[in-house]
């Protein structure tokens, strides 16, 4: 089966909506803080094939990934949000760092963030040392650690700082895995 694009993804976990849930979701859109921003006008009485267009042409490729999973979550679709992550870790060809093909620490973070959401289990010692290393703020520090699940704190980390932080602090998110969660990277780097 081929990969699919950014697009069908988006497409799907759209479609899967119902229309009250796809409502919530372009208010939602249309009220991120965050830049870039996407108009009323952009999105308002849509089709989902409008909607996926302007994701894209907003926040490129994985970011509108992103950007769509963050909302899903944010509305309360977790079902749709952890079918859509699983779908992109699909997509993504194994990598292993320093093999290769030239797979980075945030390749591989990104292959494998459906997993590393459910199995990371030392969230506090992984948000000390980002915040001690500057890949993030007080701030988000302390909003992460506010939240109550692991696997949520990890959504948040994933989806909000590291994706805003991009490949170098995804980077620095992979060494500190490496160190605090050596049995889990391991089995993943074994998973071909």
């Amino acid at each position: 089966m081929a990969a699919k694009t950014a697009k069908q993804l988006i497409k799907g976990a759209l479609a899967d909506l119902s229309q009250v849930n796809f409502e919530q979701f372009l208010d939602d859109l249309l009220d991120r803080e965050e830049e870039p921003r996407v108009k009323r006008n952009q999105v308002e009485d849509k089709t989902i094939i409008v909607v996926t267009d302007v994701l894209v042409s907003t926040f490129t490729d994985t970011g509108a990934l992103a950007v769509v999973v963050e909302l899903l979550m944010k509305i309360d679709c977790h079902k749709e949000a952890k079918q859509l992550e699983k779908e992109i870790g699909e997509q993504s060809p194994v990598c292993s760092p320093g093999a290769e093909g030239g797979c980075t620490g945030a390749d591989f973070v990104d292959e494998h963030i459906a997993t590393l959401i459910d199995r990371v289990n030392n969230i506090g010692a992984i948000l000390d040392e980002l915040f001690q290393k500057k890949v993030i703020t007080h701030g988000v520090y302390v909003e992460i650690s506010a939240i109550p699940t692991t696997s949520n704190k990890m959504r948040q980390l994933y989806y909000g700082a590291l994706h805003s932080a991009g490949p170098k602090g995804k980077e620095v998110f992979y060494k500190i895995l490496e160190r605090t969660e050596i049995f889990l990277i391991d089995d993943l780097k074994k998973k071909k």
